[in-house]
C-alpha cells in the first residue's frame, strides 16, 4: 500500500519534468536550442518516449530551423515508434525532396504493423505524384480504400492531384464521382487537370457544372482558355465573372494579362493594371512578372520600368523579365547596365535564365565582346554552365555579325548536339550573308532533325534559288513530292 501511495506521489512529479521542456520546445528556434531540450530528455530517461521524441522530431523534420538527419538519428533509436512519429518523418522527408525515400519509410511502417492514418496518405500520394511513380500510386490508392479513408476528402483531393499529373483522367474523374462532398479543391484540380491537357470543353462542362463557382476555378477556366489560345473565350468568361460579381484576385489578373499579351491588347491590359491598384489586390511575383511582360510585348518599356521600379521587393522573375523586354527590344546595352544594378543591389544572384537574356540582348544589338564576354562570365562567377539556349544566343551573335566559321565552331564544340534552334540561328546567318556552301551543310543536318517538316525542304530551296542553283532547286521539289 505504501509503494502505491509512493507511485502516486511521483507520477505527477514525472508528468511535470516531462512538461517543461516540451513547453519550452514550442518556442526553440536553432538546432542548438533543440539539442538541448533533448538532452533534457534525455536525463529525464524520456529518450525512448513517444511524445517527448515526437515533439524533437517534429522540430528537426518540418521546422524550417531543423535538420532531418538529426530527426533520423532519433527516430532510429526509437524501439516502437507511432503513426504520429511516422507521419512526421514522411512529411520531413517530402519537404526536403527525398520523395524516393517516402515510399521506403511507408513500406517500413506497414511492414512493422504501424496503422497508418488519414495524415499518412496525403505525403505519400504526393511522393507518387512527385516522382511519376504510377503503380505505386495506383496501390496506395488501394491503401487508402483498405485502411477506411475512402470517403477523407484530402486524402482524394490529393489522389485526384496524382492521377491528373499522371495525366490518368479517367482515374482522377472516377475518384472525383465517387467523393460524397465535392469542394472547392476537387472541382478545381479536377478543372485545371483537363484545361491543362487541352481538353477545354470537357473542363468547361465540369467548371458548368460547379453549383458556386469560386475565384479559384473562375481562374483555372480563363486560364484554360488563354493557354490554349482561346482569347476572346477568355475574355467572354472574364465579362461574365464580372457581372456575376466575384472578385478579381491576382490569380485571375496574371491570367488575363497574359491574354492581353498575346493579343497586344494594350488598352485592355492597361485596364486591367488600373483594376488592380485600385482595388489592392496583391502584385506577387507572378502578377508582377505579368504586367511587365504586358508592357514590354506592347511596346511601352516607360510604363514596363515604371511598374518594375515601383516593386517593393523584386524577385527573380521580375528582374529577368525587364532584360528580356530590353532585349527584345534591341538595347543590349541598357540590359547590361540593368544586371550589373542586379547584382550590385539585389539580393537575388542572376541565374540560367537571367543569361539567356542578356547573350540575347547582345546578339539583338550586335555586341559581340560583351556577348562574348558573359557567356564566360556566367560560369566563371556563378558556375552556371551555358545550356543550348545560352548557345543559340552565342550562335546567333557571331552569325548576326557575320563570323560564321567562329559560329561553326562553337557549334562543333558543344558539349551536347546542337539542336535545331542553334543550327536555325547559323542557318539564318548563311542567308544573310550569302555563305552558300555552309548553309547547305547547316540545313541537311537540320533536316535530319526533322524530316517531316517541309518547310525545311522549302529553306534549303530557297538558299539553292538565290545562288541561281535550279537543278538542285528542282530535286528538292521532288523529293518533297515523293
Amino acid at each position: 500500500m505504501a509503494s502505491f501511495q509512493l507511485l502516486q506521489a511521483t507520477l505527477p512529479s514525472l508528468t511535470s519534468y516531462k512538461a517543461t521542456p516540451l513547453k519550452g520546445l514550442e518556442s526553440c528556434s536553432t538546432m542548438a536550442e533543440l539539442k538541448q531540450y533533448n538532452a533534457q530528455f534525455i536525463k529525464l530517461g524520456l529518450s525512448l518516449d513517444n511524445d517527448a521524441m515526437g515533439c524533437v522530431i517534429k522540430f528537426c523534420a518540418t521546422s524550417k530551423f531543423g535538420e532531418l538527419s538529426y530527426a533520423l538519428k532519433v527516430f532510429d533509436c526509437l524501439p516502437n515508434p507511432d503513426t504520429f512519429i511516422y507521419n512526421t518523418v514522411l512529411r520531413g522527408h517530402l519537404q526536403s525532396i527525398l520523395h524516393g525515400n517516402v515510399l521506403v519509410l511507408y513500406t517500413h511502417m506497414l511492414e512493422s504493423f504501424v496503422m497508418p492514418n488519414k495524415f499518412t496518405f496525403p505525403p505519400v500520394i504526393r511522393a507518387c505524384c512527385i516522382d511519376f511513380a504510377v503503380e505505386e500510386g495506383k496501390q496506395v490508392h488501394a491503401h487508402v480504400l483498405k485502411f477506411g479513408f475512402g470517403s477523407d476528402s484530402f486524402c482524394q483531393n490529393n489522389l485526384i492531384h496524382m492521377y491528373v499529373n499522371f495525366n490518368c483522367l479517367e482515374d482522377a474523374k472516377r475518384v472525383f464521382d465517387n467523393l460524397d462532398k465535392k469542394d472547392d479543391v476537387s472541382w478545381t484540380t479536377l478543372v485545371s487537370g483537363y484545361s491543362q491537357r487541352g481538353y477545354v470543353d470537357e473542363a468547361f462542362g465540369l467548371f458548368e457544372s460547379m453549383a458556386i463557382k469560386n475565384s479559384a476555378a473562375w481562374n483555372a477556366m480563363i486560364a484554360a482558355y488563354v493557354q490554349n489560345n482561346l482569347f476572346h473565350e477568355a475574355f467572354d468568361l472574364y465579362d461574365r465573372m464580372r457581372k456575376e460579381n466575384v472578385v478579381m484576385d491576382n490569380f485571375v489578373a496574371a491570367s488575363m494579362l497574359a491574354a492581353c499579351t498575346r493579343l497586344g491588347a494594350l488598352d485592355k491590359g492597361e485596364w486591367i493594371h488600373e483594376y488592380v491598384k485600385k482595388c489592392g489586390i496583391e502584385v506577387d511575383s507572378k502578377l508582377a512578372t505579368t504586367i511587365i511582360d504586358m508592357y514590354c510585348k506592347c511596346d511601352c518599356l516607360d510604363k514596363a520600368f515604371e511598374v518594375f521600379n515601383g516593386l517593393s521587393s523584386k524577385g527573380i522573375s521580375s528582374w529577368n523579365c525587364m532584360i528580356g523586354g530590353l532585349a527584345m527590344h534591341g538595347k543590349g546595352n541598357d540590359a547590361i547596365e540593368l544586371l550589373k544594378k542586379m547584382e550590385k543591389e539585389s539580393n537575388v544572384p542572376p541565374d540560367y535564365i537571367t543569361f539567356v537574356n542578356v547573350l540575347s540582348a547582345c546578339a539583338h544589338s550586335g555586341l559581340v565582346e560583351e556577348g562574348r564576354y558573359y557567356f564566360c562570365y556566367m560560369s566563371e562567377v556563378y558556375g552556371i554552365e551555358p545550356g543550348m539556349e545560352h548557345y543559340g544566343c552565342l550562335v546567333d551573335l557571331l552569325g548576326r555579325a557575320g563570323l560564321l566559321e567562329e559560329a561553326r565552331k562553337v557549334i562543333d564544340e558543344m558539349p551536347m548536339r546542337a539542336d535545331v534552334g542553334v543550327l536555325g540561328a547559323l542557318l539564318g546567318a548563311c542567308r544573310i550573308h550569302g555563305n552558300i556552301d555552309l548553309g547547305e551543310e547547316i540545313e541537311r543536318q537540320v533536316i535530319e532533325l526533322e524530316p517531316t517538316n517541309s518547310g525545311r525542304y522549302v529553306l534549303l530551296a530557297n538558299l539553292y534559288a538565290r545562288a541561281g542553283r535550279w537543278e538542285d532547286v528542282a530535286n528538292i521539289w521532288k523529293l518533297m513530292n515523293d
